[in-house]
């Protein structure tokens, strides 16, 4: 192989990352649901025969990129690669070997060139029906759906009818969900071709050579930022809203050396009801906080987690163990990166961002469409606000650390029969500081069904809003309505015709002590209808 100077590695390097990239968009323009073709809920990703991952599409879900590499071996422990041949696609969706909950079917596609094993091409995508009924106080996993237990749904390049059967013969809609499922058989064979046409341009034999200089230089890169920080044990603890009562978040980061430890020792024990996380999940969050804060810059891969690790005591409510319900597993762990956050504020204040309006809020719609009967089962997603940044305001409706981005409102009134009859910024939500949080947003959807639609909410911040940091104010918490009457969080109700369901998502927390913010700053919010005269003379004083 010609050699591997830091400019071709470089150049090497884009293009693995236009690859996954376009074949990324390949998925996203051939998918059926509006999750992922709107909200971009899914993952792209290569990793290598060692089952590292070293390159990720960059509409990615962090979650998503971050299990991959822990399906991948699973998959390897039941089909090993000298078993796998050309054409062979494994799924998924056990909540814990792919991403913490059943909606979430992963695959894995080997890459071969001739009957050599180049890598792996691995791709998740969220369905909103996964059949069963899901519900916000189930007991056990096995009341959230189907499971798929790791098998070929292609094998040598022919579908395995059962496969499909048994998935057809538990959705509601199979339809969109095997549409995306086959779109992503189109981005595996897009992948092949792309890859083998990069290999035979740059003249590489010897693929692994240019995985492992990858990884090892982002590695060094972490370690050198690591090895800059202060050793010591740095922790954060706050609660959360729960199910039936507060639950509490702990988390200790300690910094020795070139390595990092996260230990969730002290987190509340795992519940009987759907808000656990499995350690798949927890880790994936917890690296993908620790890159953010630590070395963004860097090119993302496995080699940037070895000098990482994360820790959660077994039957934690962050490393729930089976058969614990764990449908709306984000709900815990979603806090793992501001609780890392918050452990590393003294450490790094020019670096940490306030907490978000996360865990993510989202709201389930299961009915029948007024022409014809049909049954539907959608989603809508809302953000609530982003927490103050170091260097400025949070934006509104922003989310993190998911980044599932919103879906046009005529797309959704267009798939269901529910008006949005408003969608706004909320005055007063963001969490004051130097730096303000996010502002929340209301929305509010008007049932025009014939028949009743069954609406299953699970929403946080509630009764415990988003912090602010280092002197900033929390955010405002959220509310959920129907009729202008509150209802639980995590709950599932009947929208009649006409029903009116109101939602306001968490504003973001501000970052640093309100009186260090600039007069002018504050009298543009003012003057923009964000923050009311009054709050304002009350906070930062004045006229």
């Amino acid at each position: 192989m010609a050699d591997l100077d830091p400019i071709r590695l470089g150049l090497i390097w884009q293009r693995l990352n236009g690859i996954v990239d376009q074949v990324s968009e390949t998925f996203i323009r051939a998918a059926f649901s509006t999750v992922v073709r709107d909200n971009y809920d899914m993952a792209f990703s290569l990793l290598d025969t060692q089952g590292r991952q070293f390159v990720q599409s960059k509409r990615s879900i962090p979650s998503f990129i971050g299990t991959l590499p822990r399906t991948l071996a699973a998959v390897l422990e039941k089909f090993p690669k000298e078993s796998l041949r050309p054409g062979d696609v494994i799924i998924t969706n056990d909540a814990w070997i792919g991403t913490g909950h059943l909606n979430d079917i992963s695959m894995i596609c080997p890459i071969f060139r001739g009957e050599r094993l180049l890598a792996f091409a691995g791709s998740t995508a969220h369905t909103v029906d996964i059949g069963g009924a899901p519900s916000p106080s189930a007991q056990d996993c096995y009341e959230e759906g189907l499971c798929i237990p790791i098998c070929k749904i292609v094998e040598g390049g022919e579908e395995n009818s059962l496969v499909i059967d048994f998935i057809t013969e538990n959705l509601r809609d199979p339809d969109e969900t095997l549409g995306d499922i086959r779109a992503q058989f189109a981005a595996y064979h897009d992948c092949q071709r792309k890859i083998i046409q990069v290999l035979e341009e740059e003249r590489l034999d010897d693929f692994e050579a240019v995985i492992e200089e990858i990884m090892r230089r982002s590695s060094a890169s972490m370690r050198a930022v690591i090895a800059g920080l202060p050793d010591g044990s740095y922790s954060d603890e706050f609660q959360v809203d729960g199910f039936d009562e507060p639950l509490t978040i702990r988390c200790t980061v300690t910094i020795a050396g070139q390595a990092i430890e996260v230990d969730f020792d002290g987190t509340s024990p795992q519940i009987p009801y759907p808000i656990n996380s499995v350690m798949n999940y927890t880790q994936a969050y917890s690296c993908f906080a620790l890159k953010c804060l630590l070395d963004p810059g860097a090119p993302n891969n496995s080699g940037s987690f070895e000098a990482v690790t994360i820790r959660a005591p077994v039957g934690c409510l962050l490393n729930a163990q089976r058969p614990a319900p764990v449908w709306g597993r984000h709900l815990s762990g979603h806090y793992a990166p501001p609780a890392i956050f918050g452990a590393l504020s003294t450490v790094l204040p020019e670096r940490v961002i306030a907490e978000s309006g996360s865990p993510l809020w989202n709201v389930y719609f299961k009915g029948q469409q007024v022409d014809d009967g049909a049954p539907f089962v959608k989603m809508f997603f809302m953000n609530g606000g982003h927490g103050a940044r170091p260097n400025g305001d949070g934006p509104g409706c922003l989310s993190f650390p998911s980044n599932v981005s919103n879906q046009p409102i005529e797309l959704f009134e267009n798939q269901a029969p529910l008006l949005v009859t408003e969608k706004c910024f909320v005055p007063d939500t963001a969490g004051m500081g130097k730096f303000r949080g996010g502002d929340a947003q209301r929305l509010s959807f008007k049932s025009v069904a014939k028949t009743p639609i069954t609406m299953t909410i699970r929403h946080e911040r509630i009764h415990f809003p988003p912090r602010g940091l280092l002197g900033g104010e929390n955010g405002a918490p959220g509310r959920d309505l129907v009729n202008g009457k509150v209802i639980a969080a995590k709950s599932r109700q009947q929208l009649l015709p006409g029903d009116i369901a109101t939602f306001q998502t968490p504003g973001g927390g501000g970052l640093f002590p309100p009186g260090q913010r600039d007069p002018l700053s504050v009298a543009e919010d003012v003057r923009r209808g964000l923050l009311s005269e009054e709050k304002a003379r009350k906070v930062h004083g004045g006229d």
